[in-house]
């Protein structure tokens, strides 16, 4: 299940981090009469009940000043667009210029979000206020307070809107293994190399949440490495073959014709992404020329390898299908993305990340007129695996 990421928003001392220790049971973040006491986001880990697990978000103030403040604000300003959800704050029935900047720039980037009047110890929401707010916003108007002998039933109205706009948000996200693909009693060949930088014991996330997902629509799965390839084909009998991008090759060329082979990081792309703009984009490769930039993103950060999939076989692949000098840019771990003309962009599966955040990041870069492409895609390609029938017959059971 998605980790979905809830952000809270608001001027300073509107009653942010008290609300955050409250709706998460704990002394997440500090409170403080000073203005401006949280800076960096904080985050805090959480289950709500009808939804699963979900990450509490406070930041700083929107209305923070001067340089530094600016700094913290735009931080602010980057959770927001790539939340799933977020709360913004208001009080004293006063919704003015940074409260409706902010629901501005939600609606903007498809966030949803519900407005919190805080502080109703210190002045009750008007009902005149509420019925014009939601009528405008089209979004719950809720009343809280963060005094905690008053709370409770604040608290319990509040979850449930949360609750109530996460999963209308989530009715229409896509399934990572869609059941025309592999259904019930339906026979899947998972091919997992064993990845050098995969922790000692342990598969890679992508394989992991695929094989649960393929459980979960109570398809017969067998798992096996590459190398025992031989041992399952000519006679095998499988409905699709998924493996990892990097083994494509061996794999396409051992799968009998008229069994659909893709890849974990195709489905991610399906799942996380815009895939018809990364199938669109990825023909892109062949219009590379000398000195082009190409953008490589990362969802996570970790400690590259010598055979790194993204810093060292992504654009070793790219250099020898153009034969052409290329410059390689990475970012990772969502960070923003530098200011520069990219002739490609190419983003990971994006198991670390969220739908709204790989969203988020990907219409940023496409607004620019850069193609945006997707791991899998980009291998896939570069090693010539759109002219093979299997592969392109894998689209046809996940494209819609």
């Amino acid at each position: 299940m998605e980790v979905r990421n809830i952000v809270v928003l608001g001027r300073r001392n509107a009653g942010k981090s008290s609300l955050v220790n409250l709706l998460t049971g704990q002394n997440v973040s500090i409170v403080s009469e000073v203005a401006g006491t949280t800076t960096d986001p904080v985050r805090k880990r959480m289950e709500i009940k009808g939804v699963g697990p979900c990450n509490i978000i406070d930041t700083a103030g929107v209305d923070d000043s001067g340089d530094v403040g600016a700094l913290r604000s735009s931080r602010s300003l980057r959770e927001a667009v790539g939340a799933d959800l977020a709360l913004i704050l208001f009080t004293g029935n006063s919704f003015l210029d940074y409260e409706r900047n902010l629901a501005s720039l939600l609606r903007k980037s498809g966030v949803p979000f519900i407005l919190v009047h805080n502080q109703e110890d210190l002045e009750h929401l008007e009902d005149e206020v509420r019925v014009s707010l939601s009528d405008e916003f089209n979004c719950p108007v809720v009343r809280f307070t963060c005094l905690k002998n008053i709370s409770g039933m604040y608290l319990a109205e509040l979850v449930d809107a949360i609750s109530d706009a996460l999963n209308k948000t989530g009715a229409s996200e896509r399934e990572l293994v869609p059941e025309r693909l592999a259904g019930e009693g339906d026979r899947v060949l998972l091919v997992c190399p064993i990845d050098a930088g995969a922790p000692q014991g342990r598969l890679i996330l992508p394989q992991v949440q695929v094989l649960r997902n393929l459980l979960d629509n109570k398809a017969v799965v067998t798992v096996i490495q590459p190398s025992q390839l031989k041992d399952v084909f000519p006679d095998g009998k499988y409905k699709v073959v998924i493996t990892d991008s990097q083994a494509f090759s061996e794999v396409a060329a051992a799968v009998p014709e008229g069994i659909p082979v893709g890849s974990f990081s195709i489905l991610f792309a399906r799942r996380k992404g815009p895939f018809k703009l990364f199938l669109e984009s990825v023909s892109a490769i062949d219009n590379l020329k000398d000195g082009d930039k190409v953008l490589i993103l990362e969802s996570c950060t970790h400690r590259a390898s010598c055979d790194d999939i993204g810093r060292i076989k992504i654009p070793a692949l790219l250099k020898s299908y153009t034969g052409k000098n290329l410059e390689f840019e990475f970012v990772s771990g969502l960070d923003p993305v530098p200011e520069s003309k990219y002739a490609l962009a190419i983003q990971c599966g994006g198991c670390m990340a969220t739908s709204r955040q790989i969203l988020a990041r990907v219409e940023t870069i496409a607004e620019e007129n850069i193609p945006v492409t997707n791991y899998g895609l980009a291998i896939a390609f570069t090693k010539g695996l759109f002219g093979n029938k299997n592969f392109t017959d894998f689209f046809g059971l996940v494209d819609e």
